[in-house]
């Protein structure tokens, strides 16, 4: 097996030889290389493995290095070494398409990291970088559906963005896909095989962030019996995905970009910093530029998370994918509950291609699982889809009042046929989840039975059994 080559780009000569002395005991074979002209010469001549550049230079920078390699071989990493304290400096590489940067005085342990993720990228084509992982089981369960021009233009940024450490901020509206880019771009990179975090900011109590972001030590309040690893050192050399950052309060901003700039974490309690190497992707369907300007989100945070910003499109741009989506709907929901592949009826496929969406893709998913619930046969209709007819602006404006609102409609205490001997009197005062249980108990879990009894199809009773997650082992009386 060929050693791999690392480029040395740097005119000092004691920094080069403290690299060379750490590439050469990790087993690597090294060139150097004193400006940009030799540089661009070494890397035409050698095609080396990986670039590691000084940022300063006799006749240019680092930047005209990474440009430079974006321009005439893109799946070569390189990485630069800047100043101490030098935040922008980095930025402005990261946003160039340098994979990372580690600065002076220059951190071995770090450095050692850096180099041996940023190998795994080398000599791959983009877009196939997790060639070590079973495709059916990651890549094939994240995939991104979609082969319109927006979203051909999506994947390839996404290939792209995967082949770099740089800090990326998913911008989109509600169930457009923003935590299934965020793991494409994981997938794609070179921390695949670790540990994926996704955190939904807005879902953490205020007074125990700072306990669940950076860990804690035990004693260090009320009620922490025990030490406790926070969402930093969960995803160690992987990927940490801060969902709704726009949610974060401010105090929590100033010590989530410390911990950003630093690469370190101090769990509450403790005396010393904890050393993390992660990957940042954060999303909100906010705008930060608007949060910024109204106070509500710092601007040294939002400069640090928004290295590089990545659209995602609505649904209702998407025009050539709507189907594609829903034949994988129909696909997976009939794959997980057991039932017959079902198809749209014509008429079905015109009321769907004039809806707006203001769900997106997750609210099309939805409208597919209660139309295969309620469709008696193996063709759904337009009355089966259950589409609103509340006016767009309204909906564009208050999507989930209105999705909720639609299922307590369709929730509605049931009807009972007639059958009163077995559905007593006062059924209206259960709940839907305690009249289908009554209804199986008195059928012996005759699920057709129990059905005829509820007055719904056997589909739609099978789906609120698994919705309420009614296993008859644990319901179900001994006879």
């Amino acid at each position: 097996m060929n050693q791999q080559l690392v480029l040395i780009i740097d005119d000092e000569p004691d920094i080069c030889e403290l690299l060379e002395i750490t590439l050469l005991r990790m087993g690597l074979e090294t060139i150097t290389a004193e400006n940009v002209k030799d540089a661009i010469v070494s890397i035409d001549q050698y095609k080396p493995d990986l670039c590691l550049t000084d940022m300063r230079l006799p006749d240019g920078s680092g930047i005209d290095i990474v440009h430079y390699i974006q321009r005439h071989c893109p799946q070569m990493p390189v990485a630069v070494i800047t100043a101490y304290g030098s935040m922008e400096t980095a930025v402005e590489a990261l946003k160039a398409g340098a994979y990372d940067f580690v600065s002076k005085p220059v951190d071995l342990q770090k450095l050692r990291d850096l180099i041996e993720n940023s190998l795994k990228l080398s000599n791959t084509p983009p877009g196939n970088n997790n060639q070590h992982n079973n495709p059916s089981d990651l890549q094939q369960k994240y995939t991104i559906i979609g082969e319109s021009p927006a979203m051909q233009k999506l994947k390839n940024t996404i290939n792209k963005l995967a082949r770099s450490q740089a800090p990326v901020y998913i911008h989109g509206e509600s169930g457009s896909g923003k935590e299934l880019v965020a793991k494409q771009i994981h997938l794609l990179g070179s921390h695949y095989d670790a540990n994926f975090v996704p955190v939904n900011c807005g879902a953490i109590p205020e007074n125990l962030m700072e306990s669940e972001f950076f860990g804690h030590k035990k004693g260090s309040f009320t009620g922490a019996n025990s030490d406790k690893i926070g969402l930093f050192q969960a995803a160690h050399q992987g990927t940490l995905f801060l969902d709704e950052v726009a949610d974060l309060p401010l105090d929590m901003q100033v010590k989530l970009l410390r911990a950003i700039q630093e690469k370190a974490i101090k769990p509450v309690g403790a005396l010393e910093e904890i050393s993390v190497d992660i990957r940042i992707l954060c999303a909100t369907h906010k705008s930060l530029e608007t949060e910024v300007a109204n106070g509500r989100f710092r601007q040294d945070l939002y400069y640090r998370l928004n290295v590089i910003k990545l659209d995602v499109p609505p649904l209702r741009v998407r025009e050539d994918d709507l189907f594609l989506l829903v034949d994988f709907f129909l696909k997976k929901i009939s794959h997980r509950w057991e039932v017959p592949l079902m198809e749209l009826s014509s008429v079905a496929k015109s009321s769907l291609q004039h809806y707006n969406f203001p769900g997106n893709v997750r609210e099309l998913e939805n409208i597919l699982e209660r139309a295969i619930t309620l469709c008696d046969s193996t063709v759904i209709q337009p009355d089966d889809l259950q589409l609103p007819k509340t006016p767009p602006t309204l909906m564009n404006q208050l999507p989930e009042v209105i999705s909720t609102a639609r299922v307590e409609i369709r929730e509605a205490p049931m009807r009972t046929m007639g059958h009163s001997h077995l559905i007593p009197t006062g059924e209206e005062g259960r709940t839907e989840q305690e009249r289908i249980l009554h209804a199986l108990e008195q059928t012996r879990w005759n699920r057709t039975r129990a059905a005829i009894l509820l007055n719904m199809t056997f589909r739609q009773l099978r789906y609120r059994i698994q919705k309420y997650n009614l296993d008859p082992k644990k319901y179900r009386s001994p006879h």
